[in-house]
């Protein structure tokens, strides 16, 4: 079986789930460039609550989890499968309850649309849990890292960069904040380095760090797939770019 890799994916706008851009076609490039996985699990910034799940169903439901977006929008399903017997296994591995009422929310089908346009890859979302420390995040990941010799893909859906209320809105293209390049260069040097412990500190960072990840729902998702990143193995950064000059676009592909 192939040893999959592990890879975190800047998500951004959910418009992108529709438009051709040069995010958009990376996302396809690195479908195309990589072996079909038996599954993908996948860890999104939109299902962060207080509680460690996974989902169980067999058709997880395509959810439209955003509003005061155009209707083509809303019209997008992902019918990927999922795969109960993973699920029940992530459970036991993972000390998480199954799920039969989320599915697939836009942080995973949003990227997903374009990896696996098919929608033929089986797909099991797990949980942000909100009540634990990045620590516990970073650890999860790291037992999510033993499928990767299974054929399965691990994948982060977030932003290292994620900051609404600075978001230019309406004004495309916008010049990065200062603080946005400087946050998103510390945790690429970081990540390059083979360097986490600060990236899982990340709150000790300062002030860039704070501006970059006010709330931690779409940081998270990274120290999942930093965990899963076996001894000596180098980082690509196949996707760069800032998004209305506060969400960081980059994807991050371990092996």
């Amino acid at each position: 079986m192939t040893t999959m890799p592990a890879i975190f994916f800047g998500h951004g706008n959910p418009m992108n789930a529709i438009e051709h851009n040069a995010y958009t076609d990376g996302w396809a490039a690195i479908g195309r460039s990589i072996p079909k996985p038996k599954a993908v699990v996948c860890v999104s910034a939109h299902w962060y609550l207080p509680g460690a799940l996974v989902t169980a169903m067999e058709k997880p439901r395509t959810i439209h989890d955003f509003g005061g977006f155009p209707r083509p929008l809303y019209e997008v399903t992902y019918p990927a499968p999922g795969d109960p017997a993973l699920a029940q296994r992530l459970a036991s591995h993972l000390g998480a309850e199954l799920d039969d009422r989320w599915g697939l929310d836009h942080g995973t089908w949003s990227v997903l649309v374009h990896v696996f346009p098919d929608a033929d890859v089986p797909v099991v979302q797990v949980s942000l849990d909100e009540t634990q420390p990045a620590a516990y995040h970073y650890e999860i990941g790291r037992r999510l890292g033993e499928l990767r010799d299974d054929g399965i893909l691990i994948a982060g859906s977030g932003n290292i960069v994620h900051n609404l209320h600075a978001y230019a809105w309406g004004r495309h293209p916008a010049e990065p904040f200062d603080w946005a390049l400087r946050f998103e260069a510390k945790a690429r040097a970081l990540i390059e380095a083979g360097d986490h412990q600060p990236l899982v500190d990340y709150e000790s960072l300062g002030r860039d760090a704070a501006l970059s990840a006010p709330t931690p729902d779409h940081y998270l998702p990274l120290l999942y797939v930093l965990g899963a990143r076996r001894a000596g193995e180098k980082a690509a950064f196949p996707i760069e770019g800032i998004d209305g000059g506060s969400v960081s676009m980059l994807t991050v592909r371990l092996g």
